[in-house]
Order: C-alpha cells, then structure tokens, then sequence
C-alpha cells in the first residue's frame, strides 16, 4: 500500500485527516507512527474541530516541515524550501478544492453542533473528507 491509500485508509480507520497524513508519511521520515498520531490529533477538523484550516491540509504541512523544516535558527534556506513547498502546496490544493478552510470546503460549520450533525446526516465525512486526505497525500508525493 502506497503512502496516498495508506492515508485514506488511516483516515477511514476513524483517525483525523491530519494524523492520517502525519502517520502515513512521517515513519520513511523517521517519525514514530504513535507520535506522528498524537502530534497532528489537535490539527484535525479544521484545526480542534473549529472548521478553520483543513486538517488535511495542516497534517501536510507538518509532513513537508518533517522532511525539510530547519533545526537551525540561521538555516535561511531550509526555511525558504518549507515556505517555498508549503505555499506550493496550498496553491495545488486550492486548484483541486477552491479553498483550505475546512467549513467552506465541507459547506457546513463543524464548529457547531448543528454543523457536525449537518456533515454527519450528509455523510461528508465519509465522501468528501476522504477525497481531501486523498488530494492532500497525492500533491505531497508530487512535491516531495
């Protein structure tokens, strides 16, 4: 299983959209599969269920920080390659999906209780997120 079915599959498995990225990239990147899932879990629904940032998305940009972020403060170039790749990311992922908030992209607010209810009844959660993982994991095999 390539890394893009592995994220659909973690997704579909009930993990969030940013730890199926996250745990599906991170371990070739030397990062533990139970730590990549604790460390993106606040990231999905839009960033704590607050329908901002697509969880997908957040999940990876953590996978491009994990493969190219700096761990010196004086790196300038490691910082321009991962804002280089992020933005480069975001612009191919808005090209497929418009945007990379989470309630516009869903058409509902999840933030919400009628919201999540809304997403749930319309059976998003199963179609559309799935798609977005999907996307997210095609363009980060693209980009990296």
């Amino acid at each position: 299983m390539d890394t893009v079915e592995q994220s659909v599959a973690l997704f579909r498995e009930g993990f969030s959209c940013s730890q199926a990225l996250l745990a599906a990239f991170g371990p070739a990147l030397g990062l533990d599969r139970e730590l990549a899932l604790r460390l993106a879990d606040p990231f999905g629904g839009g960033m704590g269920r607050m329908a901002e940032t697509c969880g997908a998305v957040t999940g990876a940009f953590m996978v491009i920080g994990l493969k190219h972020g700096r761990t010196r403060a004086d790196d300038k170039a490691a910082k321009a390659t991962t804002h280089r790749l992020v933005q480069g990311f975001v612009e191919r992922f808005k090209a497929r999906n418009t945007t990379i908030v989470c309630r516009d992209l869903l058409g509902c607010d999840i933030s919400t209780p009628e919201g999540l209810k809304q997403a749930y009844d319309r059976k998003i959660v199963f179609t559309l997120c799935p798609k977005l993982v999907q996307d997210a994991a095609e363009i980060l095999e693209e980009i990296l």
